[in-house]
């Protein structure tokens, strides 16, 4: 029976010595593990970055946009300006403002934008919130 003890105690404490050298790697890439997942798909991961970067992008192409607008729009009001007024801008303002028509003028009647049914929907009161 000491014969089959000794070597259940030897087996025992192998097991325990393999297990100890086991655990600790094992630990050790599960934190590994963990990091990396998060730094992939965390909040501040890699997968974030890249969709940020595509926001951006698409912030900056409306910001250009925006801002050839902004400056075609001051070209036009620097014409109706008191210092520097352009005689054709004011007109084209004035005939467009109260409606009205040179005798020269050609007028092209265009189709309507909208269907009736969009007009109809348009009369509707809408609410204030």
């Amino acid at each position: 029976m000491s014969m089959t003890s000794n070597i259940t105690d030897s087996l025992k404490r192998a097991a325990k010595s393999a297990l100890r050298q086991t655990i600790g790697p094992a630990i050790g890439a599960c934190v590994v593990a963990y990091f990396v997942y998060y730094a992939v798909q965390g909040d501040r991961g890699l997968i974030a970055l890249k969709h940020i970067e595509g926001e951006i992008a698409r912030a900056e192409q409306v910001l250009s946009q925006v801002r050839g607008e902004r400056e075609r729009m001051e070209r036009r009001a620097s014409l109706l300006r008191a210092d520097h007024l352009d005689r054709d801008m004011l007109d084209e303002r004035a005939r467009a403002m109260l409606n009205l028509t040179h005798p020269n003028d050609v007028i092209l009647s265009l189709p309507p934008l909208y269907d009736q049914e969009d007009a109809s929907a348009e009369k509707q009161p809408r609410s204030v919130n």
